[in-house]
């Protein structure tokens, strides 16, 4: 009797561990599930999110084909110059969208300086650095200020990032310097697809970046900006100073000058360079021929938001020839 009253006082210790270990499975199935849930809520937010990404530069792409309707419409109605006239420039449209909003704007997109002037196509193929077009870009720069031993760094080492040669320009900087870097990497040594590629550059710091960005452009032909004086702002006259590079134009004087321009257009280019600001200045004879009056590449920046989810692009327009077309585009550029 003894024996099996102590056989039978070990059952409720052993009822005990069972009881808790089917709550420790009720508690671990309980964390699984939560957890799986929250997954499941996670998966499903960023499936939506990734749906309104798509849906966004989907009506990112509609603006894009409003723009260049309109960029037609304005290049086919007088194709000998293009001006201000009708507003066009830089005014932000609201677009109707079903959600959300979408604002867009388009912009001369030869009023810059075209990175990629700073080299030109040998005849046996190969790309070599202008010195003309560097002096241009180191006068920009000083204009916007940045000093010129500076300037002149970024000028060469950007020639010697897209320039065919492995020869650094004096205070340059080809392959060797950026394979000895901490992350190596080297120059693609061919024209810049994008203005952001300048980041990479010896010698651009991110506050040097921050004055360079709404000043610079890579336009997808080694020549000189085609700076349309037609449509250059007065808040833009570093451009019009950097055309004359050893001239030292005085860029309030430039300034003053661009905003008594005529509401028609300069109407010619002899008209443009009569201005005693400018005829006097020497010498000046590249100038005359990389001053345009007709716009032949123009920018699109939209910018939609849909629900939690927001898509920036900026894209570049060729109307050189009928039809217009986007020839890039980047998503989320810092325009």
């Amino acid at each position: 009797m003894i024996g099996k009253e102590r056989k039978a006082s070990k059952k409720p210790p052993e009822n005990g561990v069972a009881l808790l270990t089917v709550l420790l499975l009720v508690a671990v199935m309980a964390v699984i599930a939560a957890t799986a849930l929250d997954r499941l809520q996670l998966s499903t937010r960023l499936a939506a999110n990734a749906g309104s990404i798509t849906q966004a530069r989907a009506f990112a792409l509609a603006a894009e084909q409003i723009a260049t309707a309109r960029i037609e419409d304005l290049v086919s109605a007088d194709s000998a110059q293009t001006t201000l006239a009708g507003g066009w420039m830089g005014t932000e449209r609201q677009l109707p969208i079903p959600g959300g909003t979408a604002v867009a704007k388009v912009g001369d997109g030869g009023n810059c300086f075209n990175l990629n002037s700073l080299v030109k196509e040998s005849p046996n193929g190969e790309l070599i650095a202008v010195p003309f077009a560097l002096q241009q870009f180191v006068s920009l720069m000083g204009h916007i200020g940045i000093d010129r031993d500076a300037a002149y760094v970024i000028a060469t080492s950007a020639a010697d990032w897209i320039d065919s040669d492995q020869s650094p320009i004096p205070g340059g900087a080809e392959d060797g310097y950026y394979r000895g870097l901490e992350t190596g990497y080297v120059p693609p040594n061919q024209l810049m697809i994008s203005r952001s590629e300048l980041r990479a550059v010896n010698g651009v710091m991110p506050e040097y970046w921050d004055l360079l960005r709404p000043w610079v452009c890579t336009l997808p032909i080694a020549e000189l900006s085609p700076i349309n004086v037609n449509t250059l702002l007065p808040e833009q006259a570093p451009l019009l100073a950097m055309l004359i590079p050893q001239a030292n134009l005085d860029t309030r004087a430039a300034a003053a000058y661009l905003s008594r321009r005529p509401d028609s257009g300069w109407g010619s280019l002899p008209q443009f360079w009569s201005e005693p600001l400018l005829a006097d200045l020497n010498p000046r004879m590249q100038a005359t021929t990389q001053t345009k009056l007709k716009t032949d590449w123009f920018t699109l920046d939209a910018v939609v938001t849909l629900g939690d989810s927001e898509v920036t692009e900026r894209a570049l327009i060729d109307a050189r020839e009928a039809p217009v077309r986007v020839l890039w585009r980047d998503w989320g550029e810092d325009s």
